[in-house]
Order: structure tokens, then sequence, then C-alpha cells
């Protein structure tokens, strides 16, 4: 898509504005898909980006889909996937959801400890059906890869491995449910391929030692992901094309009835399937000096982008932008490194300290690359109550749909009578 392209998108749907593109979407599948075992199952983690046509490209590509709410399910009922086609994972399911889960056909979960298989065997008993879960294994060491870890320490997330040779009664089967394999997942965003062919051979052996220690059963193994994708700055996917022929000799080594189907084998992954697919086009709305340092205000912030990054809480944020309209323009950018900020009222809403950028001014497109996986619906949409960013899917530099989320209040009791007060009644119950 070119910069007229853009112009005249933000021309009708506003700026900020998201835009996705569904072939991009398609090759990161495929390619990906390549580079693991054959046969093999790849869920999509729907918590990248949730968006319904998102979602429903990589189930043409053969996806399954990962999901761990009730919004993230329906997501994924949109999109075209089955309930049997779902896998159900985190570590604080409630009843409520597991219920409406198993009305909608999710048959599989995985379960993080004795109490969450508990509650999913009672919800599927209720049901009159029975759910096939994998115990999510937190596993005795750090193995691999570099990037965020998520097992081999003390963690909220999974069964410690050790625990489980000591105990693997608590997982007999139960009425509504029963135990058919194990949920690894040893690290996040990796771009190392050895480090990352480590940690998930680590998991396939972990996963046999685990299986003849205790005896549980493992006709399902998902050993989840880890791949990598750059955020929010220019760069290209990974290669994991060394991945497949010595993950399948660990697998033929160390569980050799995956080939039979004996043990049928999936993977996971999030931003590396959509992560280069996005960009967010903003606008710049100032452009000011304080002391010997240069600010450019955008129109998007930490509301529409990287906001847990703004709170500390992902991966730090380091935006890099590229003008639309390159040419020079009136009060464009002193030469030397900016801070790009965004509108809020909060000194945390920053994406990007001392970058570079030249030759834009004010009213000037800007645009952030890779932010497909991790962009609008990992920020902070309610804070300060300004509208999302608009979202544009294209398929070939197509528009095909534009929509935008928006938050809204719903009242659960209108029979209190909540909503026929004036604003001044809240505000004089608040001073009492």
């Amino acid at each position: 898509m070119n910069s007229e392209d853009i112009t005249d998108l933000v021309d009708v749907y506003g700026s900020p504005l998201y835009v996705y593109e569904l072939r991009e979407v398609e090759a990161a599948a495929n390619t990906l898909r390549r580079a693991l075992p054959r046969p093999s199952t790849l869920y999509y983690s729907l918590k990248a980006n949730p968006h319904p046509l998102i979602a429903r490209a990589l189930r043409l590509a053969g996806c399954h889909a990962e999901i761990s709410s009730q919004g993230e399910l329906t997501a994924a009922l949109v999109a075209g996937f089955t309930g049997a086609e779902c896998l159900y994972t985190g570590p604080g399911k409630t009843p409520a959801e597991i219920e409406n889960a198993l009305r909608t056909g999710v048959s599989r979960f995985s379960v993080e400890s004795e109490s969450d298989y508990r509650r999913v065997a009672a919800g599927a008993m209720k049901a009159g059906v029975t759910a096939e879960c994998l115990l999510r294994i937190n596993a005795s060491e750090l193995h691999g890869a570099s990037g965020l870890r998520m097992t081999g320490t003390a963690s909220q997330f999974g069964t410690d491995s050790s625990a489980l040779r000591a105990n693997p009664e608590l997982f007999d089967p139960l009425p509504g449910a029963r135990v058919v394999g194990m949920h690894f997942f040893a690290v996040s965003n990796a771009r190392d391929e050895k480090g990352l062919l480590a940690s998930l051979v680590a998991s396939i052996i972990e996963a046999a030692r685990v299986h003849r220690d205790s005896g549980l059963p493992l006709t399902y193994l998902d050993l989840g992901g880890g791949f990598a994708a750059p955020y929010a700055t220019e760069g290209e996917l990974p290669d994991y094309s060394a991945l497949r022929e010595p993950l399948e000799s660990a697998l033929d080594e160390h569980l050799p009835g995956w080939r039979t189907g004996d043990i049928a084998v999936a993977f996971e992954s999030g931003r590396h399937l959509v992560g280069t697919c996005g960009r967010l086009v903003c606008t710049v709305s100032d452009i000011k000096r304080s002391r010997d340092q240069t600010y450019v205000v955008l129109d998007t912030g930490i509301n529409h982008l990287g906001g847990l990054s703004g709170l500390g809480r992902m991966l730090p944020m380091r935006a890099s932008v590229t003008a639309v309209q390159p040419e020079p323009c009136l009060d464009k950018v002193p030469e030397g490194r900016v801070d790009l900020v965004g509108p809020l009222c909060t000194p945390a809403d920053v994406l990007a300290r001392d970058a570079g950028l030249s030759q834009v001014g004010k009213d000037g497109l800007l645009t952030v690359p890779n932010v497909g996986a991790y962009g609008l619906t990992a920020s902070l949409i309610g804070f300060l109550s300004r509208p999302a960013a608009a979202e544009v899917v294209l398929d070939a530099g197509e528009p095909v749909d534009v929509s935008r989320i928006e938050l809204r209040r719903v009242p659960l009791a209108p029979s209190l009578g909540l909503r026929d007060r004036e604003p001044a009644d809240y505000r004089q119950e608040s001073k009492q």
C-alpha cells in the first residue's frame, strides 16, 4: 500500500488507524507450518489479535484456535472455528466461562492445577459431556531460548512436574473429565532459532519423563510456541526453517508414537502469525521544544499501542515511525532526536524516546510498522475515554472490512432506576 492509499484511508476513516493485510497473515502461517513437524496442529493464540477476519484467515490457512476468555471464544466462533477446533487455556477459568465454552462445543481444555481440573470436570458433568484435558506442566529446569521465560521456576502457570510425579493420582479420571496429555509453554518471543529448538526439545524430553514416571496419559502433546516477531519497529520475521528435522528426530527418539497418531502433537503462535500484518497510521498534532528536548505529539498513544508496555508490564516500548509523505512542510521536526508522545494526560504516554524522525510537520502522517500483534487490544483502550483507533482489513491491498471497537456501559440492574438519574445525582452521592 503506497502513501496515497494510506492518505485516502485516513481521509475517509480518520486518524489514528490500524491497517491489516490478510495476505501477510496467510504467508506467515504457511511458512511456519512448513517449519514444524508433520503431522502436527498449529493453534493461533487469539490474545495476539482477536479480530475475527484475521482469525478467519488463519482458520483458512489450517490453524486451530487457542483462547483464554469468553470474548476470544466469541471471536473464534465468528471467525468460523468450531468448538472442537478450540483449546481453552488460562490459570483462572471460572465455572461460568467453562460452562459457556462447553455449551458452544469446546471439549479440550488446558488445566493448570488440580482445582482447575476439578472445575472443568464439574462443568462438563453438569453439561453431560466429558472434557479432554491437557495438564500444563511447569518443567523442572530452565532450558534453551532467551525471551520471556514461562517455566522452570516458581510460576502461576502449570503444575510443577516434581509435584506431579509425587502425586499423579490427583489427575486420575473424574466424572466429566479426563487428562489426555500435556501442555508446555517454555518461552515467549524467542528470536534465536537454536535456543528455541533447545527449549522445544527439552519439553519433549520432559513430557516423556513425566509420562514414564507418573503414568499420566499422553495421547496429546501441546509444545507451545515462542515464535518471535518484530514489534513496532522495522524488521522481518525470524527464519525457523531449520526446526522441523531436529524436532521430528527428537519426537522419534522420545515419543515414537507421534508418527502413527498415538500421540497428537501441537504448537501455538500468536505474534509470529500476525505481527507483521499490521501498521498503525497516526497524525502529528504538535511539535514542541522544552529545554533542550523536542517532543512530537501524536494523536495516538498507549491507549492504542503498547499500553501494557507504558506501564512497564510488557515489552519495552520503543516504536519506530516512517513519514507517509516525507516532503518538507511547515513546522517540520528539527534535526536530531525526538520523543514520540501521545495525547493522554500522563507522562507515561510515550511511544519512543530519542527517536529518529525528520521531514514531517504538524498534521503530517506517520506509520508504526509491525503492530498486527499486541496492538489495539493490548492497550489501555478505556483510559481517558478516548475513542479506539479504527481498524481496516485489506486483502491484496483492497479494503474488505472497516470497524471500530467501542466500550459502553451496560446496566446490570435497570430496576434500580440508575439510568434515570442525572449526572449531578452521582456527584452528590460521591461526596457523602
